[in-house]
């Protein structure tokens, strides 16, 4: 094992990690259904990996409004109620001398109007999506095509998020732009058809993106903010990118063009090739100077290797740190990761 590496201190802008740990994004559905406030449950779960260590805690997905909802116990960042109540998974985590930022997470289409306060789904197209919603175990609805005032007003929900994240206490915002949600699908042709400006062309797919990072940034500061992206999609898996060098490329393009520095490009299997070779992350590489977080069924060997071979800066872990809340400190002294269990790790806040 190489844990070096990973546990090597690193400043992103504003941020000075203790290592390059990253505990990934994972949707937990504990907060109160009603009000999306997360509870002291919440806040145990994340002091917990604050104490053992690691570097970056980025939260479950946060809905920025209640159509942004996908299933049952998502928190929320849109009212004074759920600002307070984060305010304390952010102070427990600084007490501990972590750092954590908000992930905003709208999902679009992949939703239900028992889930929505009534409310459709909204999306780029009135592209009904194949499948049942999480958990609600219902058809997907046809979604509302997004007007272009709709469209203003999810951009400015986004933005008042990214606010009430910084007045909640968090250290920055992660865009959740992957996965087949709202961001990404506006950026695929396979759920965007629309004629005006943000549809068509791929950089006219990606305009929505942009404006949603360019409105985030002017409220934290593009240095606090990342975009997470992805060729996958949750409901697709079937999807695949016609030309992934093109399409990555006219991504990064707009991340410079925006000012963002830290992406996290994301996978489920980090070690698969996407093209002529190589990795979707050793791909972003090539056309990317920044900072890489890297993510998809990680080990800690293979992180270690990628990060001193400059593939990415960190590592995002997700199930591992599920079922080990001293993930860090078991890397530290070399010691055997308990398994995941899905019965028994997704089940309650350990």
């Amino acid at each position: 094992m190489k844990p070096n590496e990973l546990l090597n201190p690193i400043t992103i802008g504003n941020w000075s990690l203790r290592n390059k740990v990253v505990m990934a994004p994972m949707t937990r559905s504990f907060a109160d259904n009603t009000t999306g406030t997360v509870g002291d449950d919440v806040v145990s779960y994340y002091q917990r990996r604050a104490a053992d260590g690691v570097g970056l805690i980025i939260t479950e997905g946060i809905s920025p409004s209640l159509r942004g909802k996908g299933t049952f116990g998502i928190p929320g960042l849109y009212t004074e109620e759920q600002v307070v109540a984060w305010r304390k998974v952010t102070e427990a985590v600084h007490k501990e001398g972590g750092t954590i930022i908000a992930q905003l997470w709208h999902v679009g289409r992949l939703t239900h109007h028992e889930l929505t306060g009534g409310y459709p789904p909204q999306a780029p197209s009135q592209v009904k999506a194949n499948g049942l919603v999480h958990r609600l175990r219902k058809p997907y609805e046809v979604p509302e095509e997004m007007s272009l005032q709709d469209i203003q007003q999810v951009i400015h929900q986004y933005a008042l998020a990214a606010r009430n994240a910084a007045a909640s206490g968090f250290d920055g915002v992660e865009i959740h732009g992957a996965h087949g949600y709202l961001v990404d699908q506006f950026n695929s042709e396979a759920t965007n058809k629309r004629i005006d400006q943000y549809g068509g062309e791929l950089l006219n797919r990606l305009l929505f993106m942009k404006e949603v990072l360019t409105a985030v940034g002017k409220e934290i500061g593009i240095e606090n903010t990342i975009i997470r992206f992805s060729e996958q999609k949750d409901d697709m898996p079937e999807y695949k990118w016609t030309h992934p060098e093109k399409e990555i490329q006219a991504f990064l393009q707009v991340f410079k063009e925006v000012g963002i520095r830290t992406i996290h490009p994301s996978t489920n299997q980090f070690s698969k090739i996407i093209s002529k070779g190589i990795t979707f992350h050793q791909l972003v590489r090539k056309h990317w100077d920044g900072y890489i977080i890297g993510v998809g069924n990680l080990d800690t060997d293979i992180a270690s290797s990628s990060i001193e071979e400059g593939t990415i800066n960190l590592a995002a872990f997700g199930r591992p740190i599920l079922a080990n809340a001293d993930f860090v400190q078991r890397i530290k002294e070399e010691r055997a990761m308990t398994s995941y269990d899905p019965h028994i790790h997704l089940s309650s806040l350990n």
